[in-house]
């Protein structure tokens, strides 16, 4: 019989980046493999722009509500999502998110290595008050490194 593996990350050993106005987490990181695992903290108003790339990605809603978009062969599906609830986004689907809630939206997000390195590399240390436009095209200049296409900012 084969067991189960559980990991735990102290508090400390817990990698954190902040991508525009979210806290993004590390939570799981299975090497050799595109698995990853990422906690995110979406404030009050946040979100992400519109954007697609080659990876699929999982969402399962911890605390709050989020507003989930995506393009579906049908046509736009905007989702609202609560604590408990998991959206897929499958590969190459324009997708977004915002937190239009008074409370922060945290999510487990399961992701491939080239989402994982962009957040590792591109991420900052400490949050930025307001994204300027600089910081913007930056970002999305470095998304397309990494397979990422932003739509809309």
């Amino acid at each position: 019989m084969m067991s189960n593996s559980f990991v735990k990350l102290p508090a400390e050993n817990t990698n954190r980046y902040f991508v525009l106005g979210d806290r993004i987490e590390r939570r799981l990181r299975l090497r050799g493999t595109w698995f990853n695992i990422f906690d995110v903290t979406v404030p009050s108003g946040g979100g992400t722009p519109r954007h697609a790339h080659a990876s699929p990605e999982v969402f399962r809603i911890l605390e709050g509500r989020l507003t989930i978009w995506r393009l579906t062969d049908s046509g736009p599906e905007e989702i609202e999502a609560g604590a408990g609830d998991i959206v897929t986004i499958p590969p190459f689907v324009v997708h977004g998110y915002a937190n239009r809630g008074t409370v922060p939206a945290i999510f487990s997000a399961v992701v491939d290595r080239d989402m994982a390195e962009f957040i590792e590399t591109e991420g900052t240390s400490e949050p930025l008050k307001a994204p300027s436009p600089e910081t913007i095209a930056r970002m999305t200049a470095a998304a397309n490194a990494y397979g990422i296409t932003i739509l809309a900012a």
